[in-house]
């Protein structure tokens, strides 16, 4: 996002705060020693010039005054919009900003700097907010955002929504483990897809993230309904029947709710399905089946899938809740972050003073980020993998320098072997720089780490084992973790945020 809409987002935040617009108050020189007129509320001065005195403030900054107010209001719905071009609340905030540019430019001034510098200020402030309107709504992780969601709504309609519209029963086909993958594989893209701090772009991925993964768990749970011995028998029970006819109508709902979540239905809505799956638990509620044990259990089972099929249909506000899209408030993130303090603690000992026992200590913090709950939430679990690599890092570099410091070799040792121990060696002191580096990937102290560790997977692709197994393992581990010191310097660049 352009840095110039950062101080406006900043500007309309404060107005949720209601800290007053002074509209120029500061640089609007009255010139007139004339005795003050009462002023009326609003952010503008009255004015008393040699064509009035004006009982009051002078038409013109009235006027602004009204657009102020109308700028105010739209200001906070512009900062917080996470929507596209294409949507309706988008062309109505800025027809709505483009009018008020043209009351704007219909006030008159008289050519009187005063009310021209206002007039100016006004005008300035409709054109940032509609400039900030555009810049969230065309910016390239948006429509990162918006091309993912279109994939998966591709894969979903050829998958489930598309075969359920034909006419075939769910029940008919199954749900393959390829396309739950495929969903999850998008949902872990959607969970890197940079912001910025963003206040629109962190609504926007989060919105995205929470039906995807809804969706993901939808398909998951008809997955492992397909392992189950579904329906019984109508000759089981005389509820059975109506039990079997229920199930029929929930495998309908849980395509008709995919649909919905991924924006692939224009003529239901979450809460028409939802009323009728909380019909159908009636429905089932209602049934006398304390005789036998299996269709309770049936009945159980059915209620179940309603049940989880209810506690997705509650989406429609997702993200308007700043504690949910804004992770960092999140207990499971805090706790990542307070794991991720505690190893750059760390990190700085071994790097000043080397190796002290730090071993075991990582090792227990590995454990307690295993122990890090995650929600399902792909976002938490991104932080929780990236905080596990960076132990791992860590770990490994003590590892190679202990190994380092205890290798003694014999006069017999092979020469392509001790090429090898060469580059691990000079692995070790670029992992050090890697595990110190703080800057971007366009400085050039990381282009020269990066060119490197390059060379050093050259100098291990030019080692000749000469058939000797342990060299060949040797060298493999060694470009196993050339290889991982460049992830590690590329993810702690990639300015991935929560």
């Amino acid at each position: 996002m352009p840095g110039g809409y950062a101080p406006m987002a900043a500007r309309w935040l404060c107005s949720l705060f209601r800290k007053p617009f002074d509209g120029g108050k500061r640089t609007m020189d009255h010139g007139s020693q004339q005795p003050q007129t009462p002023q009326m509320p609003g952010p503008f001065t009255g004015y008393a010039g040699p064509q009035g005195p004006y009982p009051g403030q002078h038409p013109a900054l009235l006027r602004l005054d009204e657009v102020q107010r109308e700028i105010a209001t739209l200001g906070p719905q512009v900062c917080s919009y996470s929507g596209l071009q294409s949507d309706r609340e988008y062309k109505r905030m800025e027809r709505e900003l483009t009018r008020l540019l043209l009351e704007i430019d219909k006030v008159e001034t008289e050519g009187r700097p005063e009310l021209q510098q206002a007039r100016k200020r006004a005008a300035g402030e409709v054109e940032g907010l509609l400039r900030y309107l555009e810049g969230n709504a065309t910016h390239p992780s948006r429509l990162a955002i918006e091309e993912l969601t279109q994939e998966v709504q591709n894969l979903l309609n050829e998958g489930v929504v598309g075969p359920f519209r034909q006419g075939q029963a769910q029940d008919a086909f199954e749900i393959s483990e390829e396309l739950v993958e495929a969903v999850q594989d998008v949902a872990m893209r959607l969970a890197q897809v940079k912001t910025g701090g963003s206040v629109p772009l962190r609504k926007a991925r989060y919105k995205a993230l929470t039906r995807v993964c809804a969706v993901q768990e939808l398909l998951e749970g008809r997955v492992r309904t397909q392992t189950l011995a579904l329906p019984l028998s109508d000759d089981t029970h005389e509820a059975v029947q109506h039990i079997n006819q229920v199930m029929a109508q929930v495998s309908g709902a849980r395509c008709q709710e995919v649909a919905l979540l991924m924006g692939l239905s224009g003529r239901d809505s979450c809460a028409h399905l939802a009323r009728i799956l909380t019909e159908l638990l009636v429905e089932l509620d209602a049934l006398d089946v304390s005789s036998n044990a299996a269709v309770r259990n049936y009945r159980k089972q059915v209620v179940e899938e309603i049940n989880g099929l209810l506690k997705h249909l509650d989406l429609e506000g997702e993200g308007e809740d700043t504690c949910r899209y804004d992770l960092a408030q999140n207990d499971s993130i805090r706790e990542i972050e307070a794991i991720r303090g505690r190893v750059s603690v760390l990190r700085e000992e071994v790097l000043r003073h080397g190796a002290a026992g730090q071993g075991t200590e990582l090792q227990g913090l590995l454990t307690h980020l295993d122990q890090v709950g995650t929600g399902r939430n792909p976002c938490i679990r991104e932080a929780r993998r990236r905080a596990v690599l960076e132990v791992q890092a860590l770990i490994t570099f003590l590892d190679l320098w202990e190994a380092l410091g205890r290798r003694n070799p014999g006069s017999d040792e092979p020469p392509p072997h001790a090429a090898v121990w060469r580059v691990l060696a000079s692995l070790c002191d670029l992992q050090a720089q890697a595990l110190g580096f703080d800057g971007k990937r366009a400085d050039k102290s990381y282009m020269v780490l990066e060119e490197l560790l390059t060379k050093q997977l050259l100098a291990l692709d030019a080692v000749d084992p000469q058939g000797d197994q342990g060299t060949k393992n040797a060298r493999k581990q060694a470009v196993k973790h050339a290889q991982n010191i460049l992830s590690y310097l590329d993810m702690k660049t990639d300015e991935w945020e929560y």
